[in-house]
């Protein structure tokens, strides 16, 4: 069942919808709240959404990345496991 988050960013309030566990949630804020954070102090200058672009990218690449490691990971564990089932199945004959 969806519920209203309210979260302050960069100084202004914003409402969410979400049915994510508040464990979650809180996680979530936490990481957007460090990442414009990170970039309000090294590029004060930048208008809010601005920041907010620089953030969403960076957590995109990150996402990309992480993504990229686990098919990569995936693909090395089925690599290993026909390699196991060639060596049990010869085994076995």
């Amino acid at each position: 069942m969806q519920r209203l988050v309210k979260f302050e960013v960069l100084g202004q309030e914003y409402p969410l919808y979400t049915d994510a566990p508040e464990e979650d949630v809180k996680e979530i804020l936490e990481l957007v709240k460090k990442q414009l954070e990170t970039y309000s102090q090294s590029a004060s200058t930048l208008p809010s959404n601005k920041l907010a672009i620089l953030a969403s990218l960076n957590m995109a690449g990150k996402y990309i990345k992480l993504k990229r490691d686990f098919e990569n990971y995936k693909s090395k564990i089925n690599s290993s496991l026909e390699d196991i089932t060639v060596k049990i199945d010869s085994v076995v004959k």
